[in-house]
């Protein structure tokens, strides 16, 4: 059991673009609800893999555009409830706790399609929070994209409100770089208005193609890239890419980002490594220009995300950002595989607070708003 009061803590749960695996948090806070800047501490923290053949459905749903019947939408959406209740109970476990030690479950789900644009924007994430809170007895807050959405914004991204609340420092000019499967930049200024948004592909296409051409899940290390060599001109043809140009608020997904969409700029006559040395180039290339167009004075980049694993990515990173020092978010306090589960702990508790989650200048929403939706225990 905890020794610590009940209701104490926060319990996060995210699966990314890349669907790699549900990532779960157990996160204390210095107060209840007091302060929205409380420093939170991690309790315990794994990933739960996902059951094999689930996990391939949603990887290649987020790899095709393909239709579904609403009978298979309301299966997955119950089939990713169960497995994010298993996450739960599990993370409890472990950490030796239960259900009377939690004050909620922030829930962000899978995401299915992301699409904040046209006549009847919507961005729609999967993972029935009705049977999380029946299987864990656990308040559930989940569905937090939809109401910045409703309200004119992107949805996306909003871990950047989480970093402002634990990474900001008024003596310089930080940065955040997430790198998912999608890589996005949290701009935090010593004084000034945080910003933040995606800045293009991170894990999601070197995953994919490391899938494809090795049958291996993701390049461990950088190795499959590192026995090749960046393809300048295929580079060329990646970043030509309208998206990298468009001016922030911005989100994209691997609906936009996928292997037809890397197919579409081969010349056919590229070996697959050097391909994936390009896809890690192009990861680093659109972050390094995305960071001088918005915020050139940066002195200190704070990575977290499963890239930060990935020591070609990193250098990669580091000679594209040759101003700024590149560093773990270890380094302050904050597990770089956890910092998103941990974000979505924080989401849950600023909900009960009724307090908002969304940063309008980073989503593009007409206002702050309290994000997600309750589900009593």
């Amino acid at each position: 059991m905890s020794d610590f009061p009940p209701g104490r803590c926060f319990l996060g749960l995210i699966s990314g673009t890349s669907a790699d695996g549900i990532d779960a948090a157990l996160v204390r806070f210095d107060d209840d609800h007091a302060h929205a800047h409380a420093r939170p501490a991690l309790l315990h923290g794994r990933t739960h893999a996902w059951q094999p053949a689930l996990r391939e459905r949603l990887v290649t749903l987020g790899q095709q555009a393909q239709a579904l019947t609403l009978d298979e939408v309301g299966e997955l959406d119950v089939r990713i409830g169960h497995a994010f209740a298993a996450a739960a109970l599990a993370t409890l476990r472990e950490a030796g706790l239960s259900a009377r030690d939690v004050a909620a479950i922030g829930s962000h789900g899978q995401t299915l399609r992301h699409h904040p644009h046209g006549d009847a924007p919507f961005t729609l994430q999967l993972g029935d929070a009705h049977v999380i809170a029946e299987r864990c007895g656990i308040p559930v807050v989940a569905d937090f994209r939809r109401r910045d959405v409703a309200a004119g914004g992107h949805g996306a991204p909003l871990v950047p409100a989480f970093h402002a609340a634990t990474l900001h420092d008024p003596s310089e000019d930080r940065a955040v770089l997430n790198l998912g499967g999608i890589a996005n930049l949290t701009l935090l200024p010593a004084r000034g208005t945080v910003r933040g948004f995606d800045t293009g592909p991170a894990n999601g296409l070197m995953d994919a193609w490391c899938q494809r051409h090795t049958g291996m899940a993701y390049d461990a290390d950088g190795g499959f890239a590192a026995q090749g060599r960046v393809d300048g001109p295929l580079l060329a043809r990646l970043l030509a890419e309208p998206w990298f140009a468009a001016a922030p608020p911005k989100s994209t997904g691997r609906d936009r980002f996928h292997l037809d969409w890397v197919d579409a700029a081969l010349a056919g006559t590229e070996a697959p490594a050097d391909v994936q040395a390009t896809l890690l180039a192009l990861t680093a290339r659109s972050v390094g220009e995305a960071l001088r167009a918005t915020q050139p004075g940066t002195r200190r980049v704070i990575a977290c995300g499963g890239g930060v694993h990935n020591p070609l990515l990193m250098a990669a990173l580091a000679e594209a950002m040759p101003d700024a020092a590149i560093e773990s978010s270890a380094v302050h306090g904050l597990d770089p595989d956890f910092v998103e589960a941990m974000a979505f702990a924080w989401l849950a508790r600023q909900h009960l607070a009724g307090r908002p989650g969304n940063l309008p200048a980073v989503t593009g929403a007409a206002g702050p708003r309290v994000l997600g939706a309750l589900y009593p225990a």
